[in-house]
């Protein structure tokens, strides 16, 4: 039998003996008898969120099939199926979970055997409750560090100034304090929020501060640009797949979904979505479970969703391209981030920022913004908004002055009887010109999207 450690479990909901995420995990025990099932009901429940237990293979594959489970521990002598078989089973038809096998052989066959089933982690009966919360601390430990991981490589690939700005929405404009206010509002309720506006008007910033103001500030951000990951991947990448799924799956993979349990998942460019996903995706809304490619089993995840585009969905619905019901069921909470020129002198704010804070990260000295260059700053309509400005600001500092070229574009005289459609026009082409003709450069020189300058230019005849 086990033997339990001397002195009183602690109730407390967080032990930091064994790490933070404990108090937050879901475990399943699989096992045929009622003495260790006990004995583990009191190691395991006052330290942990849910605990549930079953008696057979049969009954954990039920519990598996309501609900998902951060840690399961199985016992491997059971009557009808022993814990390996059961598990290689439901690994192919779907177990994410990180499985501890209690075993009283330690032979190698059976270690072989149960790492080949997925084993992440063992205890030899008999064993002490501390070693059994170890193995699975050490399984929580696991799974977030592979989740930050993945995260934090998406991250890397983010735009500049989102990682300069990150949960800040820089200004005092009125414009910029109503959306502060809106966010304050809704982000501690659990409700699907809708954020739109222009290409760079920081979308992903005010998703941020969503999650940093809600009760989940404490779980993973997780963000994902539908239009950046290829259609014929992006079903994997969000639901996960199994092993041997479809050609090229090697190994088993979580999606996003799950790398965002308990957390935030921020899906960027949703007009982007191909339509035989969207289906799937309102599935996932209404219902709360997902089922990863190639999974008979469908698993419940629990996290908050907030939708951002730059596209009028109610234009890509009458078009046929964005499904009605989708855009019904994610338009419950909708805030529109202003343009750049709508938030008065904001600009200043945030080219004050940029400054710094590039200075620091290029190892240049600031260019001083002195009145002519905050005129200008001021003047300027900044069609692709904050991603412009950040590019401007960096392009100044490699300079060492501000561009005469930008100082041109802002000039009244240049503009004086156009639209800003017309000044909007004159600047992408200038800018076009200046990366000769290099549309992916001139997108970033901009802080805009391919498809924007590709979109322009196609309505421009070019």
């Amino acid at each position: 039998m086990p033997v339990e450690p001397a002195g009183k479990l602690g109730g407390s909901s967080v032990d930091p003996e064994y790490g933070p995420w404990l108090a937050q995990a879901s475990i399943l025990i699989v096992d045929d008898e009622p003495g260790m099932r006990n004995f583990l009901v009191r190691v395991l429940k006052p330290r942990c969120k849910r605990l549930d237990e079953a008696a057979d293979a049969q009954e954990a594959s039920r519990k598996l099939d309501e609900r998902h489970y951060d840690v399961v521990i199985l016992d491997n002598i059971m009557p009808g199926k022993n814990g390996i078989d059961w598990l290689v089973e439901q690994r192919s038809i779907g177990l994410f979970a990180d499985v501890i096998l209690m075993t009283a052989y330690a032979d190698l066959d059976t270690a072989i055997q149960a790492l080949r089933a997925g084993v992440v982690d063992f205890v030899l009966k008999p064993f002490r409750s501390n070693q059994l919360l170890n193995a699975v601390a050490r399984c929580l430990d696991r799974v977030r560090l592979l989740r930050e991981n993945h995260v934090l490589r998406y991250e890397l690939k983010s735009s500049a100034d989102q990682l300069l700005l990150r949960d800040k929405l820089i200004g005092s404009s009125n414009a910029i304090q109503h959306v502060r206010e809106t966010i304050a509002r809704v982000a501690p309720l659990p409700t699907s929020v809708l954020l739109t506006g222009h290409s760079g008007t920081g979308k992903e910033v005010a998703a941020r501060s969503l999650h940093s103001l809600s009760n989940r500030a404490d779980k993973l951000f997780v963000p994902v640009n539908c239009g950046a990951i290829p259609a014929d991947v992006l079903e994997s990448e969000l639901f996960g797949h199994l092993k041997g799924a479809f050609t090229g799956a090697d190994t088993v993979r979580q999606g996003l979904f799950m790398h965002a349990q308990g957390g935030t998942l921020f899906l960027d460019e949703i007009s982007e979505l191909p339509y035989a996903l969207q289906s799937k995706l309102l599935r996932v809304i209404e219902d709360r479970r997902v089922r990863p490619v190639g999974s008979e089993r469908e698993f419940f995840v629990d996290l908050r969703l907030i939708f951002a585009t730059n596209a009028d969905l109610q234009r890509s619905v009458e078009a046929g391209t964005f499904r009605a019901d989708l855009y019904f069921r994610i338009n419950v909470m909708h805030i529109h981030l202003p343009p750049l020129k709508d938030r008065d002198g904001d600009v200043l704010d945030l080219a004050a920022l940029f400054m710094r804070k590039l200075s620091q990260q290029l190892g240049v000295p600031p260019v001083a913004l002195d009145e002519k260059a905050r005129s200008f700053l001021l003047r300027y309509s900044w069609p692709g908004n904050v991603r412009e400005l950040r590019n401007f600001i960096e392009r100044t500092l490699i300079l060492g002055r501000f561009p005469d070229d930008f100082e041109r574009a802002a000039e009244p005289s240049t503009h004086a009887g156009q639209s800003l459609a017309d000044v909007e026009r004159r600047h992408i082409l200038s800018v076009l010109g200046e990366a000769g003709g290099d549309r992916q450069e001139a997108a970033r020189r901009l802080g805009v999207s391919r498809k924007t300058i590709d979109r322009k230019c196609a309505s421009w005849g070019l």
